[in-house]
């Protein structure tokens, strides 16, 4: 016998059953489909902190116990036994590949990275100073114009071959807007390199002299992809459902996705990591004075890169990416001299936290982002880019949620409703009598 709920309107006494819902993990929902024709109300939640937008099974966070799971398998497994493509090959698909089908998926995703040379003409129309997310925002919108031969959104072979050509030509996307932005000529993909180091070689390589990816860079970037593939429905994934559900294409859906990650609130963190150990760093003041405004609730400031919004335990992706970041610095050594103040600063903020009695019990400890922003500072990837490479890394994750909502019948147009608290109803009067 499934279980209910029963809801009793105090005002009428009118009495329904609502139905619940149970998932594999987290908490059961309150299926309230049936709320405003039965008893005709809607349910009122401001960021939807408390609704189930959908049902899937991509991704499981538990905040609580600090887990996170991707098509089941833990995070901490993933980061230590696998590549950014397999992980790939995991989200879309849903389980992990036979040798032969990672070799197949890997050939596939690199015979497709590069782009139309229509494409690249279609650069030159930013200005020379455009931020490179709002080239990644137009280019992947415009690639709809490009390849829109396999766009059925109801054709699965129409959705494979979508899935590849983003997860392929995002880095060169992502590598060509940060040339551009720099006035660089760009580097065509190399189909001899990883996935990662091909990335890095189109950001960092110039014709004029051969460039050698350093596979210290590479093993850290790709783990940075892994812990960024996908987060269950944070506000990007949620927006390209959001925008998928209208049956918008997949690089309609996938560029508001990329609009939303913009978002300061959301993709920006660790670059915000950074402007604040940078202002630490150039200030006369020392990391104790800092951690002593950020505890005084009358002072605006505030560490950036310290807890989250979902995790009330130590964030999982976080602890992972600590041993990377100090292995990253020590193999350094001498390389990173330029910023040898700012992970000094780094990592007594990050002792002070694990020590302090304030962050332990309020549970602030340094997030992915605090040490993510300090890796990609390490590698000498600029500020600006961050969010882009937050982008490439989440495609899979957007792209998995849109395939899974595409195929799920109970899927609808997403259409909020709204706590109205304007004019009741007013006449119009004419502008002589206003």
């Amino acid at each position: 016998m499934s279980k209910t709920v029963t809801l009793t309107d105090n005002t009428t006494g009118k009495s329904i059953e609502l139905p619940i819902q149970e998932g594999s993990h987290g908490p059961n929902c309150l299926d309230v489909r049936t709320l405003y024709k039965e008893l005709g109300y809607f349910t009122y939640d401001p960021g939807f902190m408390s609704t189930a937008s959908c049902r899937s099974d991509v991704t499981f966070i538990d905040g609580d116990e600090g887990t996170l799971l991707y098509r089941g398998y833990p995070i901490e497994q993933l980061a230590e036994e696998s590549t950014y493509l397999e992980v790939c090959y995991l989200l879309l698909n849903g389980d992990l590949p036979a040798a032969d089908d990672l070799h197949d998926f890997s050939r596939i995703i690199k015979e497709h990275s590069m782009l139309h040379e229509a494409v690249r003409r279609f650069f030159d129309g930013f200005r020379h100073d455009a931020h490179p997310m709002a080239i990644m925002v137009g280019v992947v919108g415009a690639l709809s114009a490009f390849y829109h031969d396999n766009v059925d959104v109801h054709n699965p072979e129409h959705r494979r071959i979508a899935a590849h050509r983003l997860i392929s030509k995002m880095p060169t996307i992502a590598a060509w807007s940060y040339k551009y932005a720099n006035g660089q000529p760009f580097m065509y993909p190399d189909n001899n390199l990883s996935y990662t180091a091909n990335f890095l070689a189109m950001m960092f390589g110039v014709p004029s002299e051969p460039y050698q990816p350093n596979p210290v860079f590479v093993r850290a970037l790709d783990l940075i992809l892994i812990l960024h593939a996908d987060h269950e429905q944070n506000a990007s994934t949620s927006t390209v459902r959001l925008s998928g559900s209208s049956e918008a294409n997949p690089f309609a859906a996938i560029s508001a996705g990329i609009a939303s990650l913009w978002g300061p609130l959301h993709g920006g963190a660790n670059e915000k990591v950074i402007r604040m150990l940078e202002e630490i760093v150039h200030s006369d003041k020392s990391v104790e004075d800092f951690v002593a405004r950020a505890k005084d609730k009358n002072d605006s400031f505030r560490l950036m890169g310290f807890g989250h919004r979902v995790y009330k335990n130590y964030d999982p992706r976080a602890k992972i990416i600590r041993k990377m970041c100090h292995d990253l610095l020590a193999e350094m050594g001498d390389m990173g001299a330029d910023n040898q103040p700012l992970f000094d600063v780094a990592m007594e903020l990050e002792r002070i936290a694990m020590e302090d009695d304030y962050f332990i019990e309020r549970k602030l400890y340094p997030n992915v982002d605090f040490y993510s922003g300090i890796i990609l500072r390490a590698m000498g990837i600029p500020l600006n880019m961050f969010t882009v490479i937050f982008a490439l890394a989440r495609t899979v994750g957007w792209i998995s949620h849109w395939n899974e909502m595409m195929q799920d019948p109970e899927s609808r147009i997403g259409r909020p409703r709204q706590l109205y608290t304007g004019y009741r109803s007013r006449d119009y009067t004419s502008i002589e009598e206003r």
